[in-house]
């Protein structure tokens, strides 16, 4: 990439973002890592993160399952109540500020795609009516059987955990109204049993935004394509709603269009130079 491309690219986003009607976020696990939250990319990542699993060699695919609640309530719950812990401590980055801004400003508002499950846009002050868990989220649990369609908040659950063991030292949450073993109201590995129902309502809020907008402008931030819910949403959006394109990704910043712009960069520090140019 010639030296002079990298400027050139941030005016050219810097561009889409003061056409636009509407701000679509679109994030992935590397949104957080600004605010220094483990993005698990592969196994290594993830066992660094968890040193007792990484000892036991589990996959984070084999513990991010309803299967592991079954057969070991005390270590699913120990790797998911660390991980509630960790997301009720972080403090989003000043990147969330700064694309709250540029919605703000915008004919139609914002909107929120994510991948995470971590409740930052929420804490970051985004509307909640405005935003699509499309994995579900952390912060609210519903029944491991189930027993039926409830969701409810974890706010009453305060994990403790030996973090050297990865295990869950209190009592873990049970369904009100069944009193059986409570799961993380999150789409895991093998899961047929994830309560889509409150994911599905955000997701027809999104869509009516969508619908309402005639220049939409998707910002895609730490997208990975292993996973690629995040990376499909965005394309949907160019295709048929006839959006625009800055994709922030320091490994995979490619995109399709010329008219679109991939920035190799971290999500703070891509949004950070954008938005000193508007």
């Amino acid at each position: 990439m010639p030296e002079s491309a990298p400027s050139r690219l941030i005016e050219q986003a810097a561009g889409l973002v003061a056409d636009a009607d509407l701000l679509l976020v679109a994030a992935g696990a590397g949104m957080g890592v600004d605010s220094g939250l483990p993005d698990f990319r592969g196994d290594d990542g993830f066992w660094r993160a968890y040193p007792a699993l990484a000892r036991a060699h589990m996959a984070f695919t084999s513990v991010a399952s309803p299967d592991t609640f079954r057969a070991d309530p005390s270590l699913a719950w120990g790797f998911y109540g660390h991980r509630l812990k960790l997301y009720r401590d972080t403090a989003p980055h000043a990147g969330f500020a700064i694309l709250k801004a540029w919605g703000e400003r915008m004919d139609h508002g914002y909107g929120v795609f994510t991948s995470n499950v971590d409740g930052q846009f929420q804490r970051a002050g985004f509307d909640p009516q405005r935003i699509h868990e499309c994995h579900g989220s952390i912060h609210h649990l519903q029944c491991l059987t189930p027993c039926g369609g409830d969701i409810w908040r974890a706010d009453d659950f305060h994990p403790e955990v030996d973090n050297d063991a990865c295990r869950l030292l209190n009592a873990a949450p049970v369904c009100p109204r069944c009193g059986t073993l409570a799961r993380p109201n999150i789409l895991m590995f093998g899961d047929w049993g994830w309560n889509e129902r409150r994911s599905a309502l955000q997701e027809a809020r999104l869509d009516a935004l969508l619908r309402a907008a005639r220049r939409p402008l998707v910002v895609e931030l730490g997208a990975g394509v292993a996973i690629p819910s995040v990376r499909h949403f965005g394309q949907h959006v160019i295709q048929r709603h006839g959006g625009r394109m800055i994709r922030i990704n320091p490994r995979e910043p490619q995109v399709a269009a010329a008219r679109d712009v991939g920035l190799a960069m971290g999500a703070l520090a891509g949004l950070a130079a954008i938005d000193a140019l508007l």
